[in-house]
């Protein structure tokens, strides 16, 4: 059996046959579920992320730096198979801020950013991304990306294509927020 860290002290355990996943809850509870090795499972394990953040965060009322990369980690796999073009290395200039001009690093960017809840369909999610900030920035970052993305609700109005609206909305934050986070 592999064990794999994903977050926190809750650990994913993957069976040698690969056909259960145990996840481990307060190191009491188990729970088996099937693992089917697609992008749907790392999806549910980014969504999973994000649910624990936003539990953490009722009670603590912050996530940390850490949390926040551990999630944006999970987005990045569930991603970066779907486009062969992007290398780890692109992924790491797009993490960077440098985004190529390219249609697939740009549909990239839309794939992260609909997993954020920032982007659905070439349409910019001003109220769901501040929901956003709230549950997955630490207090720190808060009130630079609030700002940001004020500054950028409108910045993809009237692009039709979905992953030139992510790339614009992409440069537009990237522009106006100095300490700037992608996955």
């Amino acid at each position: 059996m592999r064990i794999i860290q994903v977050f926190g002290p809750k650990p994913l355990m993957f069976h040698p046959f690969s056909f259960m996943v145990t996840l481990i809850i307060r190191r009491r509870c188990v729970i088996l579920l099937p693992a089917i090795h697609s992008p749907i499972v790392l999806c549910l394990l980014a969504v999973s992320a994000q649910i624990k953040i936003a539990y953490e965060h009722s009670i603590k009322k912050q996530a940390t730096e850490e949390q926040m990369w551990a999630a944006g980690g999970l987005m990045r796999d569930v991603c970066l198979p779907k486009f062969p073009k992007i290398t780890k290395e692109i992924a790491d200039g797009i993490r960077a801020g440098t985004l190529p001009n390219d249609k697939d690093a740009k549909c990239y960017v839309n794939c992260i950013l609909e997993m954020m809840q920032t982007m659905k369909k070439g349409k910019f999610l001003y109220e769901a991304s501040l929901k956003q900030v709230d549950i997955l920035m630490p207090d720190d970052y808060k009130d630079e990306y609030k700002a940001g993305l004020a500054a950028c609700k409108d910045a993809a109005v009237g692009v039709k294509n979905n992953c030139e609206a992510a790339g614009t909305i992409f440069t537009c934050l990237r522009g106006q927020i100095t300490r700037f986070v992608f996955p």
